[in-house]
């Protein structure tokens, strides 16, 4: 399954969002605030890094099509587009206690 997601990520790198401490989500090449639409499977679970397909403005601006990955995949399948310091993990960043966890460590608990 990790291939199929690095794949994908390799194909769409460039809409490549981070969960924010305030729980919603910033583009992060444009620092656009968006958030998961709440049709998708991943909208409870609140990952922290996701690649999406497409963003849709309604009353506010929503990712859809999104998968979880990991921020170091991003070194591997686009290095040229982003920036070590853009990579960064939020896991230091105080937030809220389910909020940017992945579902394996959700799993855990």
């Amino acid at each position: 399954m990790i291939a199929i997601r690095k794949a994908i990520a390799s194909g769409y790198f460039y809409n490549l969002a981070k969960m924010d401490k305030g729980g919603s989500y910033k583009t992060v090449k444009h620092r656009h605030t968006t958030q998961i639409h709440p049709n998708s499977s991943l909208f409870e679970t609140q990952p922290r890094w996701v690649i999406y397909y497409e963003l849709v403005f309604t009353s506010k601006e929503f990712m859809r099509e999104v998968i979880e990955i990991e921020s170091t995949w991003m070194k591997e399948v686009a290095p040229h587009y982003y920036k070590m310091n853009e990579l960064e993990d939020a896991t230091n960043k105080k937030m809220a206690r389910k909020a940017g966890k992945s579902k394996a460590e959700l799993e855990r608990e």
